[in-house]
């Protein structure tokens, strides 16, 4: 039977379309929402993330924004401190932008509440900067990847740069996630380091008067014998004033605490010799991404790159390379595919996501607190790396 001209001129249209169908999906934006509490009281790390994703883009990219011959677009949103405000944005950000993945989470009760929202969707979410360790843990899901560090990597890196034998601890956290996810992993990090742990304190995150609880934590520490120190791990807010008031070491109380942003490190400037265990420092990597990151920031900013930035450029430089390996595709199974055990370069040098739970493993940094009065806050100097390797980072979700 022949075919009429009317009909093969059909079936060449449809051919035409059916071939280019796999280059309209190619020519199409890889559209990425970003998501941060940028009202609130954190809304210097959300600023920092921004810069950093930006920055991080940029880099990877070549300055071009494009992977695989596909444009870059981000949307950005504020999650406004609100759980219920970051799940609805990222339910939006997927079913209305057309987002084909998403990075966020500022504040753990808001990260926590997106978590479902990327398993309904079946898309991607790279949690960033949030660390609470039950995100990779018994909340969990398969289409979540973090690049921040999570507790168990701030607890680890902190008992290592601290516990020794005849040391006891007291600790003095926020009364959410972040604050009880740390203590315990702090907890368990110091079996074997000799140290124990002898009192916990928690205290509201908006906590300004901090008597009682310094209190509580003095009178533990006095029936104890040895090395004393106060272990501190809070976000979003400065007990170090306080600290400071009730002069610890007159009791012979040493103060301890992880790495935190350039502002909230001059309130270090009143413990000379404060030990603990850092994320990021700009001045402490040593690798070409951190070198391009603190001259570009300087040049642009006219200040060093911050604590978070580096965690948005590490997220952007983890997006861009799982994008580069799947030749632009943004299917979330072949995204997953791509993603489980893959390792991507970022200021700290090499990152990798583990397999069973896509926590991106990375070095930290042990440091000593110096005080330089030309330099506005206190300068964290490198003591150790702690490498990958060094750092036993339980898996805790029930894949």
């Amino acid at each position: 039977m022949s075919l009429r001209p009317a009909t093969l001129a059909s079936l060449a249209v449809i051919a035409a379309l059916g071939l280019a169908g796999p280059a309209l999906a190619q020519s199409k934006p890889i559209k990425i929402a970003f998501i941060q509490d940028k009202t609130g009281p954190l809304e210097a790390y959300a600023e920092q993330e921004s810069v950093g994703f930006k920055l991080g883009l940029e880099y990877a990219t070549k300055g071009t924004m494009t992977v695989a011959g596909r444009k870059i677009e981000v949307i950005e949103k504020d999650s406004q401190f609100k759980p219920d405000v970051g799940r609805n944005l990222l339910a939006e950000a997927y079913g209305d932008d057309g987002a084909d993945l998403a990075v966020g989470g500022t504040y753990s009760a808001v990260a926590l509440a997106m978590l479902p929202v990327a398993q309904d969707y079946k898309k991607i979410l790279i949690v960033e900067p949030e660390v609470a360790d039950s995100i990779t843990g018994d909340k969990w899901n398969r289409y979540i990847f973090r690049t921040a560090r999570n507790s168990s990597q701030d607890a680890i890196s902190n008992a290592i740069a601290i516990g020794r034998k005849d040391t006891v601890i007291a600790t003095l956290a926020q009364d959410y996630a972040f604050g009880r996810d740390g203590v315990a992993a702090f907890k368990a990090a110091l079996a074997g380091t000799g140290a124990k742990l002898v009192h916990e304190e928690y205290a509201p995150p908006t906590t300004t008067d901090f008597t009682a609880p310094l209190q509580r934590i003095f009178d533990a520490l006095a029936k104890e014998k040895g090395h004393k120190v106060l272990w501190v791990i809070w976000a979003g807010g400065n007990p170090f004033p306080a600290i400071k008031a009730a002069d610890p070491k007159r009791l012979g109380i040493e103060v301890s605490t992880g790495g935190n942003i350039l502002p909230a490190l001059a309130a270090y400037k009143d413990f000379p010799g404060l030990q603990g265990a850092t994320y990021y420092y700009y001045d402490i990597p040593k690798n070409p991404v951190n070198k391009w990151l603190v001259e570009t920031h300087e040049t642009r900013f006219h200040k060093p790159p911050d604590f978070f930035t580096c965690g948005g450029m590490a997220a952007a430089m983890a997006v861009v390379e799982a994008l580069t390996k799947t030749k632009g595709s943004t299917d979330t199974e072949t995204l997953i595919a791509a993603m489980e055990g893959m390792s991507f370069e970022t200021p700290k040098g090499k990152m990798i996501f583990r397999k069973e739970d896509h926590q991106a493993l990375q070095e930290m940094y042990a440091f000593k607190i110096k005080v330089d009065p030309n330099v506005a806050w206190a300068v964290p100097e490198l003591t150790r790396v702690i490498k990958i390797g060094d750092m036993k980072v339980p898996i805790e979700n029930k894949r």
